[in-house]
């Protein structure tokens, strides 16, 4: 029965390539839109760890009440006993520590007069330790835009767009301007190695980067750090170990009263991902309920059109015998491989352009100008196991409604009509 069926829908385009067409490019659609879905959400997560928050973090309780002012009067104090501990623990976690400043850097001219000068957000890395990650998790090496890698204490990174705003090129020394861990004024002078490409807008606009030694000493936070990021050793982000993980820290930590005691919290309360999170899942489900709307109406006006083209072949079918139900169930298969023949060829459409996407990227920069989140310039779709099988669910299942509500008209033929159908 399945093979007689398939050869009518192969053989009779005109009944079955627009409903193909129309599952096809649904399906395509759910597709492409699924892996972008993910390709964005997992840029957010990856780069909001890598820049601002790790998988977890840890912050002094009174920093982390206020953690959004960046409050380094309120940082965390005895930084290599906590990293010791931490490393004992955890040690399937990285573990860096970093101070996040906002500072004045000060270009002086031949006299130290002030030439140029504009407002950085200041990020404080562990640069020259021998198992330092920053290298790898920032990706420095591959972001250089001129000059280089800082070599040595003293150096500094300036965000390229930022130096050409302010006319500063690699070599030449700044001046940063601040404020101390205890409200004093802080200036240094450092040489700008070279200029980097965050590759987020946020930053580009104006950051530097600088080692965690070189801030310490300029901020009289020795032995200090506002925050301490940790990865899993994989760098894939785990939701439910995240939060387990700072669960457990928390209350191992909880008898502890001091409001300068450490507190751990994972990427999802840091960033209000969970509400995204949930706002993404709505959004997927909207899409295939949409989706699956839309086909089925389409497909239940291109099953009427269909029954009314075949209203005489029906009407010879229920005259040779063939039950109602038989014939409606046959209608429901037919439906059923259209559905699978367009949503295969609708998956396969639907992944090239999401593998392209993968790979390739699109550039949202000239969207981003005045973002502040921490969102790569350049989103990327991401094929995953789900991407291959979610199109078909919206393809057979609108489908097979459309045919279910199109084929209802068989059980209102009557065959005392038919001979008088057939004459004509």
């Amino acid at each position: 029965m399945i093979k007689f069926l398939l050869k009518g829908i192969l053989r009779d385009r005109s009944r079955s390539l627009f409903p193909i067409l129309t599952v096809m490019t649904g399906v395509m659609l759910t597709v492409f839109l699924y892996s972008y879905i993910q390709g964005a959400t997992g840029n957010f997560f990856d780069t909001s760890a890598k820049f601002s928050t790790g998988h977890v973090k840890i912050m002094s309780r009174a920093y982390a009440e206020e953690a959004d002012q960046i409050p380094n009067d309120l940082a965390f104090v005895g930084l290599s006993e906590l990293l010791a501990d931490l490393s004992v623990r955890y040690p399937d976690m990285i573990w860096t520590p970093r101070i996040q400043f906002g500072a004045l850097l000060d270009i002086p001219d031949e006299n130290g007069e002030t030439r140029a000068q504009g407002p950085v957000m200041g990020m404080a890395l562990d640069l020259f330790s021998p198992d330092t990650p920053e290298w790898s998790l920032l990706n420095l090496e591959d972001s250089v835009i001129s000059g280089r890698l800082p070599q040595k204490q003293g150096e500094i990174l300036v965000s390229h767009g930022f130096a050409e705003r302010l006319g500063v090129t690699a070599g030449e020394t700044a001046t940063l301007i601040g404020s101390t861990m205890y409200g004093s004024m802080a200036v240094a002078n450092f040489t700008i190695a070279g200029t980097i490409k965050f590759g987020v807008t946020a930053l580009d606009r104006g950051a530097i980067i600088v080692d965690l030694a070189d801030a310490q000493a300029v901020l009289d936070m020795q032995d200090a750090a506002g925050e301490v990021l940790g990865f899993y050793d994989d760098l894939v982000f785990r939701l439910e170990g995240s939060e387990q993980l700072a669960a457990e820290f928390n209350a191992s930590m909880a008898d502890d009263p001091d409001e300068f005691a450490p507190v751990m919290k994972s990427l999802m309360e840091l960033s209000a991902l969970g509400d995204m999170m949930g706002m993404l899942e709505m959004f997927t489900a909207v899409i295939l309920i949409v989706f699956i709307s839309a086909m089925s109406i389409v497909l239940w006006n291109a099953g009427i059109l269909g029954s009314l083209r075949r209203y005489g072949e029906i009407g010879v079918r229920l005259a040779l015998g063939e039950s109602k139900g038989h014939l409606y169930r046959s209608m429901i298969t037919e439906s059923l491989l259209v559905g699978v023949i367009g949503s295969a060829f609708g998956t396969v459409m639907g992944l090239a352009f999401s593998y392209y996407l993968q790979y390739k990227g699109f550039n949202i920069s000239s969207m981003m100008q005045n973002a502040s989140l921490m969102i790569a310039d350049v989103i990327r779709a991401k094929v995953t196991p789900v991407s291959y099988v979610i199109g078909f669910f919206p393809g057979i299942v609108a489908t097979l409604l459309g045919a279910a509500i199109a084929g209802l008209g068989i059980y209102r033929r009557k065959t005392s009509q038919l001979m008088k159908e057939l004459e004509v």
